[in-house]
């Protein structure tokens, strides 16, 4: 399943759709009611309409051609992005950052800022929907590479595989994905992440480790350090086999 649809689908979910807003740009006020939202269709542009006019309601030609009356009112769209990545955003911030605008022009640009909420940032938010909450969280303490805290909140904790599937898609993490569909299938819906957890904290071991190899293989070929040599240094620090040692520092060379 692609992400794009992993994510929309939980989305659509009006409970959590209203509780991100609320929290991301409300400031955790309950402005949005999950029984007033109504979904649309993303994927189709929509053009506004204003039926129902009789020619004789426009007071003027202008009203008449733009279909559009003095009195009409348009409502607003509210836009928010949600950044999942792991690393902090660099994008734009607003309108003016993707613009290149001269000085003596820049006071007569409007700009329009970006409501931005990155994953790995969202502690302050205030979450109430439980599902939003676990996603947010969950997703955190895996970037942060906080396996204790992920351990003692949700070793033992079942939770619906669809969340599961969100955090999975959300940190690139394929054994969660994979512990989730599997859930889906055989365990009614729901899993207890225990196991994926212990696979996660061996990836995040193992791309330590192969990040420490790396680095270390740099170095030593700055200071023109042999292989012979760097192959013994990396595989007494990291208890390695010659052989496997050996084929991380042709990789990383």
């Amino acid at each position: 399943m692609k992400p794009d649809v992993v994510l929309k689908n939980f989305w659509k979910n009006n409970a959590h759709f209203a509780d991100l807003f609320n929290a991301a740009v409300f400031q955790g006020e309950q402005v949005l009611k999950p029984e007033d939202l109504k979904e649309a269709d993303t994927d189709v542009s929509s053009v506004l309409k204003f039926n129902g006019h009789a020619e004789t309601d426009f007071v003027s030609s202008d009203e008449f051609l733009s279909n559009f009356k003095k009195t009409d009112r348009l409502h607003p769209v509210i836009s928010l992005c949600v950044y999942y990545g792991e690393e902090k955003w660099d994008g734009p911030g607003c309108l003016k950052d993707m613009l290149k605008i001269p000085e003596k022009l820049q006071s007569l640009v409007s700009d329009y800022s970006m409501n931005l909420l990155q994953v790995r940032t969202s502690k302050p938010m205030q979450f109430r929907n439980p599902d939003v909450n676990t996603v947010f969280e969950a997703s955190r303490f895996i970037y942060e590479k906080d396996y204790e805290n992920l351990n003692a909140i949700y070793e033992n904790k079942e939770i619906p595989s669809e969340l599961g599937l969100v955090i999975g898609t959300i940190t690139n993490s394929q054994s969660l994905i994979d512990r989730a569909l599997e859930a889906e299938e055989k365990e009614g819906g729901q899993m207890i992440m225990c196991k994926a957890l212990e696979e996660l904290r061996m990836e995040g071991v193992l791309q330590g480790r192969t990040e420490g190899i790396r680095a270390t293989v740099k170095t030593c070929k700055k200071f023109q350090i042999n292989k012979e040599a760097i192959i013994e240094t990396i595989g007494k620090e990291f208890s390695m086999p010659e052989k496997e040692v050996a084929e991380y520092v042709e990789k990383y060379w």
